[in-house]
Order: C-alpha cells, then sequence, then structure tokens
C-alpha cells in the first residue's frame, strides 16, 4: 500500500479515537503550510480506498450493485499500458473493479479500447429491468473510442463478453444517458453525414442483443444538407429523467459555446423524425445559451426541492426545480476562461434563470500555478438519499473533489473537498513557453460518482487512479440527518 493511504486511514482511526466523532484528516502540507503535492489535501473527507487502475487515465466511474457485490466500471482516455493481469499493453478501454470492501479494491478484468479516445463512457443496466432482456443478465453499454458503441453482458464482471455492436463507423462519441427501465438510450455520436462530430443518436436497447435506431437528433444547423455556418454546439450529454418526468436535458459545449437544452422526451422519441429544422425544434421545450466562454458540461436536474424560506413567502411556488449546470476547464494552469458551476432555476421551465453560482478560489492555494487543469469538470449524477437535494460532489481537476451543500439553492456552499497525493504513475502535464516547454506533476480529478451506500469515487485524468472516499464531521451529519 502506498504510505499515503497508509497513513490517511490512521489520521481518521485517531481522530475518531481523540474526539469521539468521525473527524475530517487535515493534511495541507508540511510544516510552514507550503504546498506539497506528494501530500493529500482534505477537509470533512477522508479516503478509505484505493486502486491505481492500470496506470490508466480516467473518465468515468459507474458503481453498480450486482447481487451482494458492487462493481465501478471505469471508462478511459486513449492511450495504452501493461494489463498486470495477462502482461499484455492493452489500449485503454474499460477497467472492472470489485469494490465490495471499499477499503480493499479488486481489480478484475480490463477490456481493450480502441485508438484516439479509449472507451470513455460506460453505462450498465440489469436484464431484469430493461423490458426485453435476458432477466439474468447484466449489460454495459460503453463508448468505443470515437468510433462505436457497444453492450457487453457484464454478469460475471471477471469475464465480460461482447453482445452487440449498437452503431460503428461514427466520427466521434462521448458521454451516454440509458434508461433501464424502458432501454431508450441516448447516444452522443457523429453520424458521417451529419454536421457536428457530437449529436445525439436515439436507440432501443431493451433488448441489448438487437439495437434498434429510433432516430437521429440535433440542433438546427447539424442537420445534413444544411447551410450556412455549421452549428458551434456541440453535444457533451443528456442525463433523462424517464417516461415520468417526460424531460431529457442536454449540454452543450464544454469549455465554450455553452447550450442547456430540456427537451419534451415524448416528443422526442414520438414525434417527426425526419431531420429538418422545424422537427429539430419540435420537442424544445426551453433552451438557455452561456457567453461564448462558459459550456455546459453537465446539466443535472434536481426537482421538487424545498426551500425553508420560502416557506414564510405568501406567494410563489414553495419548491424549486434546479439543474446544476458544471462547465468543463479544459487548459493547463488556467490558460483559458475561468470555468466553474451554476444553479439555474428551471421551475418555470419554459423561462430558465440562472441564480447562483459556485467556484473554488484560485487563491489562497495558487491552484493555477501547480500544474495541469484547474477548474471545473463534472458532477455526480446518482442521487443516493442520504445525498439527494442536500449534497453534490464536483470533480474541480488539480483542486480535487468538492462537496457543495445545496439545500439552499440560492447559496450553495462547500462543506467539503480532498485532493489526492499524486504517486510514482501521475503524468506530467506541460505548457508552452516560447521555444521550450514547462512540464509539472499534478493530480488531475477527472470525475466523481458515488454509491447506493454513500462512498464517493473519484479518478484521475493522470494515470493516478481511482479514490474511494467518505464524508467525515459536519458533512457527514448533513448527510444522515
Amino acid at each position: 500500500m502506498h504510505p499515503m493511504y497508509r497513513r490517511a486511514r490512521i489520521c481518521a482511526l485517531v481522530s475518531v479515537v481523540a474526539l469521539g466523532m468521525t473527524a475530517g484528516c487535515q493534511s495541507a502540507g508540511p510544516k510552514g503550510g507550503e504546498y506539497r503535492a506528494d501530500r493529500e489535501e482534505a477537509h470533512n473527507m477522508r479516503l478509505v480506498g484505493f486502486n491505481n487502475l492500470q496506470a490508466r487515465s480516467a473518465y468515468q466511474p459507474v458503481i453498480h450493485k450486482q447481487g451482494e457485490r458492487w462493481i465501478a466500471y471505469v471508462g478511459h482516455h486513449g492511450g495504452s499500458a501493461v494489463n498486470p493481469l495477462n502482461g499484455q499493453q492493452e489500449l485503454n478501454g474499460t477497467s472492472i473493479v470489485d469494490v465490495t470492501d471499499p477499503k480493499n479494491p479488486k481489480y478484475l478484468h480490463h477490456i481493450p479500447g480502441a485508438k484516439p479516445a479509449g472507451a470513455q463512457m460506460v453505462r450498465v443496466c440489469n436484464g431484469r429491468d430493461l423490458p426485453r432482456a435476458d432477466r439474468n443478465k447484466i449489460y454495459m453499454l460503453r463508448s468505443l473510442g470515437n468510433i462505436a458503441h457497444e453492450v457487453w453482458d457484464v454478469t460475471a464482471p471477471e469475464k465480460p463478453m461482447k453482445v452487440s455492436t449498437v452503431v460503428d463507423k461514427l466520427k466521434g462519441t462521448h458521454k451516454n444517458w440509458w434508461e433501464c427501465d424502458t432501454g431508450i438510450a441516448y447516444l452522443v455520436s457523429g453520424v458521417p453525414d451529419w454536421r457536428s462530430t457530437r449529436m445525439t443518436q436515439v436507440f432501443d436497447l431493451s433488448n441489448p442483443a438487437k439495437p434498434a435506431l429510433i432516430r437521429n437528433f440535433g440542433v438546427p444547423g447539424q442537420e445534413p444538407g444544411a447551410g450556412g455556418k455549421p452549428s458551434p454546439f456541440s453535444l457533451h450529454g443528456p442525463i433523462s429523467t424517464g417516461p415520468k418526468g417526460n424531460r431529457i436535458y442536454f449540454g452543450y459545449g464544454t469549455v465554450s459555446n455553452g447550450l442547456i437544452q430540456i427537451i419534451d422526451r415524448e416528443k422526442l422519441l414520438n414525434g417527426p423524425k425526419e431531420p429538418t429544422p422545424e422537427n429539430l425544434r419540435h420537442p424544445e421545450v426551453a433552451r438557455l445559451q452561456t457567453p461564448p466562454y462558459m459550456g455546459a458540461h453537465t446539466t443535472l436536474p434536481i426537482l421538487g426541492m424545498e426551500v425553508a424560506d420560502l416557506a414564510r413567502y405568501g406567494k410563489g411556488p414553495k419548491t424549486r426545480d434546479i439543474l446544476v449546470v458544471v462547465n468543463e476547464s479544459t487548459s493547463n494552469e488556467c490558460d483559458e476562461p475561468r470555468q466553474m458551476a451554476y444553479i439555474v432555476d428551471i421551475t418555470n421551465e419554459t423561462t430558465p434563470f440562472a441564480i447562483a453560482n459556485f467556484d473554488v478560489p484560485e487563491q489562497p492555494h495558487g491552484f493555477c500555478s501547480r500544474g495541469g487543469r484547474f477548474g471545473a469538470h463534472a458532477s455526480n449524477e446518482n442521487m443516493p438519499s442520504m445525498y439527494a437535494k442536500r449534497i453534490v460532489f464536483m470533480s474541480w481537476f488539480n483542486a480535487g473533489v468538492r462537496a457543495v451543500d445545496i439545500r439552499d439553492p440560492y447559496r450553495p456552499r462547500e462543506i467539503a473537498y480532498y485532493i489526492p497525493a499524486i504517486t510514482s504513475d501521475t503524468d506530467k502535464r506541460c505548457v508552452k513557453t516560447g521555444a521550450g516547454e514547462r512540464c509539472k506533476v499534478a493530480i488531475q480529478t477527472n470525475n466523481v460518482e458515488v454509491d447506493d451506500r454513500g462512498y464517493i469515487y473519484i479518478v484521475d485524468r493522470a494515470n493516478t487512479g481511482m479514490h474511494i472516499l467518505e464524508l467525515t464531521g459536519a458533512a457527514r451529519a448533513i448527510a444522515l440527518y
């Protein structure tokens, strides 16, 4: 075990014994307070377990309960590394890790990916939930490079088996969504005759062995045969509320040209499908365009929030529907517009309106000079009961993961954070300096997710691995009240 992880557990145990409660293990740096990349930094959050994911650049984790086991499926960026399980050099793809005991995660299998984008995105559904699937199976949907989407049988996660290629010969892929109760999947694709490398393909995957295309969808100006300049909006990913909520929230753009789109799901699935500008506008309920220097990486709906202060007012809705909109930083050492997170009120969904923001201050910690990216990237998407309408976790690259109290959506506040220490696996990040370049080794926390037990999972873009965390102290009290 890396000494840092052993020290984190000891520190947490001492805190409990000394204070009679679970307390955060602070480690902001050595004596004198100077920053040390090889030391963790934490407040109201502690490390539980760690796996280095074969030192592969990681994009996104999904944690799925399979019987009595909890399995983490992790999508990877492009690149390659040796798989110690078979001694082979393999293109980065999908890591499968048993996290039933979060203190001792066990690496089970690696499914190779493809150039140039690895296999960044994963979603998992039980066959018993899908309308026309084998009830005894568990299925994983993943992107493959920038060329295809696939479904795998992961019923035995140690021995995954490919079920089908949903679609291939694409020119782009990214962050998909799969409704397990209906089987409808919204795939971020680049269909060759569309004028964008990231638009939407809607597939029926209720029987994963027999994918059926429902329609192609995008922003007017992206459709085949459109004239003029192509639309500047590049889809990042959707989140659907399924048939009950009848809404899909699309986020376009990352660091620029952001667009938030609220879509009527029923109209998208059953409305006119020929990709004319009129038909593409037909299911749109509302849109909110960001300034050109901001994106909309993640658009997380949190609906029906009861806000204590509103109860005192005689008129107006007493609950609020919000979208947590997270931008994405893409340049090293802050060579870009500042990227943050925003709270958008969609209670009256035809007039979405930004009401608050959340940001991590660059000073006094000097994040811009630490190396790599600093700024927002993504939020968790699973919302178990201990966090629902209370706490959102946001990844912040070299500032780790931040826990944000959203109970008052007008005043989001940070209640915990964790910044991992670098290891011997952590890769450098470089910026150009005239004729040369300056390189630094820095943590690059890429995505965050939580499981239904409350554990927090972060994965690192710079090859460090996966950290499993839990809240402590006052932040834990908010989750448990």
